[in-house]
């Protein structure tokens, strides 16, 4: 029962985007067609589940029992920069459609906040491996979840009568917030 909580409260309590901010770049870059969304959302929670998993480890079994635990943050990005560029091989070689369509939003994986965020709220909030791989799929889903409805609501703004002024990214902005207050309404579930 605590993992099914930690899983509600890491998709849409305290969901990435929405409560921390995280991944603003991605949500704005790849929000203007549902397809693209769902890729980069599918494409992060490989990142995420697999950093996850794999930072804790190194963590917990290398820097923990060397006493170099200051080196986490550079070794959590030299994780996170392997996987990325592990899946944009995978992806040029295998849907060179889904490689195009994400254009540089994919390498930018690597500097998500979201990701490195995650690796390091394992650690800080001292979840176990288990814990930590759930954290690894409900986070990116969270993510995932909102990049999908906030790209149908910006593809609906394209055929909306949007004054000028708010056209692209200001009524982009006032949609996250608005999306944003509606998630704090949750807050108090779990």
């Amino acid at each position: 029962m605590k993992l099914f909580g930690l899983f509600i409260a890491l998709t849409f309590v305290n969901n990435v985007v929405l409560s921390k901010f995280y991944a603003i770049c991605p949500l704005m870059g790849l929000s203007k067609n549902p397809k693209n969304a769902l890729n980069m959302g599918i494409a992060v929670i490989f990142v995420i589940f697999l950093s996850s998993i794999i930072t804790w480890l190194l963590y917990y079994y290398v820097l923990v029992p060397l006493k170099i635990t200051y080196m986490d943050l550079i070794t959590f990005i030299l994780v996170i920069a392997s996987l990325v560029q592990f899946l944009e091989m995978f992806l040029k070689k295998t849907s060179p459609d889904i490689y195009k369509s994400m254009g540089v939003y994919l390498p930018l994986i690597t500097t998500n906040c979201a990701v490195l965020g995650v690796a390091l709220d394992n650690i800080t909030a001292n979840y176990n491996l288990i814990e930590a791989a759930v954290a690894g799929i409900a986070v990116p889903l969270g993510f995932l979840i909102v990049i999908y409805i906030f790209a149908t609501i910006r593809q609906r703004f394209e055929i909306a009568d949007v004054p000028t002024s708010f056209k692209g990214a200001p009524i982009a902005l006032i949609t996250a917030g608005i999306m944003a207050c509606a998630i704090m309404g949750i807050a108090g579930v779990v």
